[in-house]
């Protein structure tokens, strides 16, 4: 049976092996992407100086939509627990935009977009910097990114067979990486022994990598595990993890809103509709400081809390779904609480996002898995390079 497996194993990898590797490494580089990012523009994600209490909601909106072109509306805002860190206020568009503003001085720090190493790496991983065509055509890079991730689980899987030792003694030599036996010994143990420490953590981001390309999978997966899949519905609110949009893979921490009208109308519009308009916005912006001051108070312990036209969400720094978060929804005009969804009593196909999401970039426990991510990814990207030596060796072609 062995034998066999080692035929799929090889014919699996040569064709796919590259490819993988690019999806690997391009999935390592997007692990610390906040941190590094955060690292980098410090001074945007951060105030200078905390001093007295945060000026109001509503004041800090209006400073912001003053910098604001016509057709671009606020449509939320994210506050973090950590009183060093800047308001998120989000943007009707682009897509995912948002601009920090200084709490304490009013200052609008500027706007957030993404580095173009990230954003190429993230392209690179999801589509092979391929992009959807506008008329409907197939999508190649997310078909290939797709079949190869398939194959590489089955390559994973047949890595066991090949490799399964039959005693104890076998079991612990082949889990060694030998550096001091010459450089073919080397890159053998590091291609096996290392296949097998990151074996786990490669299945757990293969599979659930797969439910971004394939519906026919993601509906599939689903299944196995009980939940039945439904359309996603609105939330009202547009969150981000660390105040930073995440990417990775489907990376993005989101919760769909309704856009507000834009700020001020568009061209054509007289000058009493602007004004209705402005008011509208300042009388809806006017509830959102009571309605944070109020889950604030709630939530003790919370990591996040977000703020849109009439609902709320409170995140909170602990093990699990990553993007799991209580809901709230509230009367515009007053601000008074009128629906509660905790997150404990969200439908199974919400939490089953999360999830996802969660294992596939490896947060799922904090810090120490993603580390355990990133390591395993890194060596991920190693084994069709280790294999391909291997190889060639063997055919005597290196």
């Amino acid at each position: 049976m062995k034998k066999a497996f080692r035929k799929i194993h090889l014919w699996l990898s040569v064709p796919f092996g590259l490819i993988i590797t690019v999806i690997c490494l391009s999935g390592a580089a997007l692990v610390f992407e906040d941190e590094v990012t955060e690292l980098c523009r410090r001074d945007l994600y951060y105030v200078e100086k905390v001093s007295g209490a945060p000026l109001p909601v509503e004041y800090l909106i209006e400073k912001v939509a003053g910098t604001l072109p016509d057709s671009v509306a606020v449509t939320g805002v994210s506050i973090s627990s950590d009183a060093e860190r800047a308001y998120q206020v989000n943007l009707s568009k682009p897509r995912r935009a948002s601009v920090y503003v200084d709490q304490y001085t009013g200052e609008v720090k500027g706007r957030h977009e993404r580095a173009p190493f990230f954003l190429t790496m993230f392209k690179l991983h999801r589509w092979l910097l391929d992009g959807m065509k506008p008329d409907g055509g197939i999508f190649w890079g997310k078909m290939i990114v797709g079949v190869s991730t398939l194959m590489f689980v089955f390559v994973l899987i047949s890595g066991i067979v090949i490799w399964w030792p039959r005693t104890k003694k076998a079991l612990k030599n082949s889990l060694k990486i030998a550096v001091g036996k010459g450089r073919r010994r080397f890159w053998y143990d590091l291609h096996v022994a290392g296949g097998m420490y990151a074996l786990v953590l490669l299945l757990a981001m293969a599979l659930t990598g797969l439910t971004w390309s394939f519906s026919w999978y993601r509906t599939g997966f689903y299944k196995v595990f009980g939940v039945e899949m439904k359309q996603r519905a609105g939330h009202g609110t547009l969150q981000t993890v660390h105040g930073t949009p995440q990417t990775a893979h489907g990376t993005l921490q989101t919760a769909h809103g309704t856009p507000q009208t834009a700020h001020g109308g568009k061209s054509g519009r007289n000058s009493s509709e602007e004004g209705r308009g402005n008011r509208e916005h300042t009388s809806s912006y006017a509830c959102w400081q009571q309605v944070y001051e109020e889950l604030k108070a709630r939530n003790a312990g919370y990591k996040q809390i977000t703020v849109s036209n009439g609902s709320a969400s409170v995140s909170f720094e602990r093990f699990g779904n990553q993007r799991a978060a209580d809901r709230y929804a509230f009367n515009p005009q007053d601000g008074e609480i009128t629906e509660v969804t905790l997150y404990k009593d969200t439908d199974a196909s919400g939490k089953m996002r999360g999830w996802i999401y969660s294992v596939h970039v490896g947060s799922w426990g904090g810090m120490f898995t993603r580390i355990l991510t990133f390591i395993a990814a890194l060596l991920g990207g190693t084994l069709p390079l280790t294999g391909y030596y291997l190889w060639l060796r063997r055919i005597r072609l290196i």
